[in-house]
Parts: C-alpha cells; sequence; structure tokens
C-alpha cells in the first residue's frame, strides 16, 4: 500500500544516512563493518513495525524513527554474531562480517551495534520512553536466552516441540512484538491495546519463523538470499526436524540419527536424504498448518485493538507480505 511504501522509503533513507555517517568514524576497522552490515539490505520489517504502529495510534514517524533505527540496529547485531556462531558464510547473497573481514572484528563490531541500539532508542521522543526502554531491555535479553537454546539443542536429540516453539519466541517472535509495542507506547496507545498489539507480533513471529524453517528447504535459493538446506546441515532442531523425529518409523529414525551424528559427510547427499524423510513423515503439512494456526491468532489480536479497522489495513497488508514472502 502506499503508506506503507512511503514509511519504508522514509526508513531506508534514514537509514543509509546514518549508515553513511557511522562508517566516517573512527576507529574506522570497527565502524565500517557496522556500515557494511547496514548496508547489506533487507526488508527492515522490524523498523517499519515500530513506524506503523506508531501511526496506527495517530503518533508521527519523525518522534519515533530513531526508536525504529534501535531496532534495526540490535536486530542486525544478533544476526552479525548469529553468522559467527552458525560459522554462516553468507548473509543476504553477500559475505558475511565474519568473512568479509575477520572474526575478532565481528565480534567487536557486533558488541558496538549492541550498544549503539541504546543510543538511538534514547533519542526517541516518548512521554513513556522509561517504559519503552525497559521493554527493550528485556527483549534484548529474551533474544540473548532463545540464542542459548537454540546452540543448547544442538547438543540434544530429544528436543520437543513445545521447547523449541518457545525457543523462537525467544529468538525470533519477541523482537517482532518488541516493534510494534514499541511504536504503541511512543504514540501513547492504552495498555489494552499496546498489549494486544504485542501478541500480533508474538504469533506472527511464530509463523515468520515457522515459515522460515519451511523455506530453508523448500523455497528458492535465489530468492532466500541463503543457501537451501542450511538448516539440516547444521543440525538445527527446526520443526520440521523435530516432527519427524517424532513421526518416523524405526527405519526412518535410525536414516535421521545417523545423519545426524555424522561428522563428515557430502551436504547435498544429506540434504537430499533428509528432505526425503520430511516428505514421507508428511512434516511440511503440519508445519504449514502450524504457520496458519499463528497466523490466525495474530489476526485475532489485531481486531481486539481498539481503532478504527480501516486503520488498520497497513498493518494487515504488511502482515499478507511477511507471510507470502518467498526471501
Amino acid at each position: 500500500m502506499d503508506r506503507v511504501t512511503a514509511l519504508q522509503n522514509q526508513l531506508l533513507n534514514h537509514l543509509a544516512a546514518e549508515a553513511e555517517t557511522i562508517g566516517k568514524i573512527s576507529p574506522l576497522n570497527l565502524y565500517h563493518p557496522i556500515e557494511y552490515t547496514l548496508n547489506m539490505g533487507g526488508k527492515r520489517l522490524r523498523p517499519l513495525m515500530v513506524l506503523l504502529a506508531n501511526e496506527l495510534f495517530g503518533g508521527k514517524a519523525e518522534d519515533v524513527m530513531n526508536g525504529a533505527l534501535a531496532i534495526e540496529i540490535f536486530h542486525n547485531f544478533t544476526l552479525l554474531h548469529d553468522d559467527i556462531m552458525d560459522k554462516a558464510e553468507v548473509r543476504r547473497n553477500k559475505p558475511a562480517v565474519h568473512k568479509q573481514y575477520n572474526e575478532n572484528i565481528a565480534i567487536l563490531s557486533g558488541d558496538a551495534m549492541s550498544i549503539m541500539a541504546y543510543r538511538y532508542l534514547l533519542k526517541t521522543k516518548a512521554a513513556k520512553l522509561p517504559e519503552i526502554i525497559s521493554l527493550f531491555t528485556e527483549t534484548a535479553i529474551e533474544v540473548c536466552e532463545g540464542q542459548q537454546y537454540d546452540m543448547d539443542f544442538e547438543e540434544r536429540q530429544d528436543v520437543s516441540v513445545e521447547e523449541y516453539l518457545k525457543m523462537i519466541r525467544l529468538k525470533t517472535a519477541v523482537l517482532l512484538a518488541c516493534s510494534f509495542k514499541m511504536g504503541a507506547l511512543a504514540a501513547n496507545a492504552s495498555e489494552h491495546d499496546a498489549e494486544n498489539i504485542y501478541q500480533f507480533g508474538i504469533n506472527l513471529g511464530l509463523a515468520f519463523q515457522l515459515q522460515d524453517d519451511l523455506l530453508d528447504v523448500y523455497a528458492d535459493p535465489e530468492k532466500f538470499g541463503k543457501r537451501i538446506g542450511g538448516d539440516i546441515v547444521a543440525n538445527k532442531k527446526t520443526f520440521l526436524l523435530i516432527t519427524a523425529l517424532k513421526r518416523a518409523n524405526e527405519y526412518e529414525k535410525t536414516q535421521l540419527n545417523d545423519w545426524l551424528q555424522k561428522s563428515y559427510f557430502d551436504e547435498p547427499a544429506k540434504i537430499a536424504a533428509v528432505k526425503a524423510i520430511y516428505e514421507s513423515t508428511g512434516v511440511r503439512e503440519i508445519c504449514e498448518a502450524a504457520i496458519k494456526t499463528y497466523y490466525d491468532k495474530a489476526l485475532f489480536s489485531l481486531t481486539n485493538i481498539e481503532v478504527e479497522p480501516t486503520k488498520k489495513q497497513n498493518l494487515l497488508f504488511l502482515a499478507k507480505s511477511i507471510m507470502g514472502r518467498e526471501h
């Protein structure tokens, strides 16, 4: 929709200007990688969520733009460190920061980004700024908790679907929810509406991450921006793998566990073998059904926000765009 596009362009222009400024700060080896990271692309969904939620409740984009940048900078910090931990070489079809520079630089630049996010957040013009800072701080801790659960799961073969959903809620969904609620709080939304838009973000985030699991196996690699099957190669305990282990017959379960325990293997062969078991156990359809369940819950929370339905169209458009994505 036109308004979403206008806000997105305003955000992109502001982000580009800030990235250029950051890239000129000394020491350059600390700040150049941050500029590189912020210019790598992406749809900038989370900062856009801040702006859209703020506008839903009558706020002005310029008042909350720095809060939106704080969210984007923090999100990119997590991606920078995730790529190091996951040994991922590519991000958005470009060399990951630790490959473009080196791991030590990437770690320190990521640290700086996590702190820089607060610098931008403190510039947000809002009467409820203390509440916003508290929300952001709690969210930042939760994201770290989610990442630790994700790493812990790599060493376990008994991860349940419930544990996995808790992990992705922390690692992915809470930051989307925080983005929406931050925008709402900056516009002085009621506690009722702020909570509903938070739940809208939580359930949209769960649907979003489950779809990401699905896309990692079934997406067009040119559109996805990452190699297909990366989660399989890394033994990531995704919804697909956990459900397949639960539904597999003894032969399939033995095959899966054998692939999970191998230290050396042919990557295409592993991806093909695991994908074949996913097909035979029907986990793709189960995952698609779970995505729909959480998406429907998100829409229900959006319905409960006490704002004229016509004013919610931009958020609805964004939600539909996210769930219709191929990358």
